[in-house]
């Protein structure tokens, strides 16, 4: 199968997203397919074998480390060549656009191909992080119309596919993300590692957390935690936006601020740490709780999101509502090594459930079964509708027509249709 895949996100950026596409990119290549990316330029022309086609962007404002790239009429040769199957579009936004409009909807798009939609961030819920709240009841219309023309739509927890369906988006399906558990794993532990994540201070018990540093991971409520776990020392694994910001909040306190580390580094500093600590509410999975399991740790997490979806209750792990709850938890689980252990090895053996070939397995499934519900118009039946005025046009993203009786003014369909002009101009 061809596949081309358009993301607002890829490497050299690090986050969940980009994890999560390049090992797909990765198993789908091992599995014999071939894939085309359309991502902002990274400084890379090839991926695993597969092409990337970077376009130029700008740093978004509110996080500098996004790079934002608009469509271009280049991009059409660029999938003449590549000749796709399916067009598959992670959280489109301004570059996902154009897979939005070379596939899915009624008869295809303009290239007449399946079109699979990722859900991977929780927008409407980040609005409220950055003093956007007021915008969430406007982005929902908007994702509507996105994700309802896609052939299929993909989320990485049930929570996620409640919460798409609840705002009146069909045709969900669940592709829940995978973790290396050859990497991530305990026997990487490092006495090396665990002396620079204390920061010299190996015996005192160590709380890890990994991800980016900005405003909708709550980092910040790691602060009473650490501060309820006596002796305890926090170390904080990545970077973003929030980093000044964090080193103000937890200045004067035991926390090592590490910046992004990779491959056998991260690996090592999993291994080597005694509790993994996830205070974000806003996971549609959480990637890193993956990783944390698969190295052997018991994770500490706020049940929210995708979250509870990875962790047995004081099994694998504990879900906390309330700051004190996870402080009780910790403090349980240092005092009985034993429960510790016991708990670590739970969350590995979870954890090997989820590899990223059973994931990309899932996710060429879900690519097959939009190949066969795209019903798509042949070439003369498409001539046909073309010849008539019919391209599709008239239909919203639900695949209904959009027609009304009579002249009545209708702001969203003049929208509608400047916004289509807009796009065809650009991308012919």
């Amino acid at each position: 199968m061809r596949i081309a895949l358009f993301t607002e996100t890829f490497i050299p950026k690090i986050d969940g997203i980009v994890t999560t596409l390049s090992e797909t990119v990765r198993q789908l290549s091992s599995l014999g397919h071939e894939v085309l990316v359309f991502a902002p330029d990274g400084g890379f022309a090839e991926f695993e074998h597969s092409r990337i086609v970077g376009m130029k962007g700008r740093s978004f404002a509110l996080y500098p480390e996004l790079r934002l790239s608009l469509p271009r009429a280049s991009m059409r040769k660029a999938m003449a060549d590549f000749h796709p199957d399916l067009i598959h579009v992670a959280d489109p936004a301004l570059l996902g656009v154009a897979a939005l409009y070379y596939g899915g909807g009624k008869d295809g798009g303009a290239l007449h191909l399946p079109l699979v939609v990722s859900y991977h961030t929780d927008l409407p819920n980040y609005l409220h992080y950055y003093g956007l709240g007021f915008l969430e009841p406007y982005i929902w219309p908007l994702l509507r119309l996105r994700h309802n023309r896609a052939t299929v739509n993909l989320c990485t927890s049930t929570a996620m596919v409640e919460q798409l369906q609840e705002h009146g988006i069909g045709r969900v399906g669940l592709w829940p993300g995978g973790v290396d558990t050859d990497r991530f794993h305990p026997g990487r532990r490092s006495a090396e590692m665990r002396a620079r994540l204390t920061q010299g201070h190996p015996e005192c018990p160590l709380l890890l957390y990994v991800g980016r540093l900005s405003a909708e991971k709550d980092v910040e409520r790691l602060k009473p935690i650490l501060q309820g776990t006596p002796n305890a020392r926090l170390a904080l694994v990545g970077d973003g936006p929030h980093n000044k910001a964090l080193k103000q909040h937890f200045a004067g306190l035991p926390v090592y601020m590490g910046g992004f580390l990779r491959g056998e580094e991260l690996a090592a500093a999993y291994a080597s740490a005694d509790v993994f600590v996830m205070p974000s509410r806003t996971e549609t999975l959480g990637l890193v709780i993956l990783e944390a399991m698969s190295s052997g740790l018991p994770v500490v997490a706020a049940r929210a999101g995708g979250i509870p979806e990875l962790i047995e209750q004081d099994v694998s792990g504990f879900l906390f509502d309330e700051e004190s709850q996870a402080i009780a938890a910790i403090q349980e689980l240092l005092a009985s090594p034993e429960k510790r252990s016991a708990m670590g090895r739970n969350a590995q053996a979870q954890a090997t459930d989820h590899s990223w070939k059973a994931a990309t397995c899932r996710l060429v499934q879900h690519y097959r079964d939009a190949c066969a519900q795209q019903k798509l118009p042949g070439k003369e039946a498409f001539s046909h509708e073309v010849s008539n005025g019919q391209t599709g046009n008239g239909h919203n993203g639900n695949g209904h027509n959009g027609a009304a009786g009579g002249h009545r003014f209708r702001p969203k369909k003049l929208m509608g249709a400047a916004t289509l002009f807009a796009i065809r101009k650009l991308l012919p």
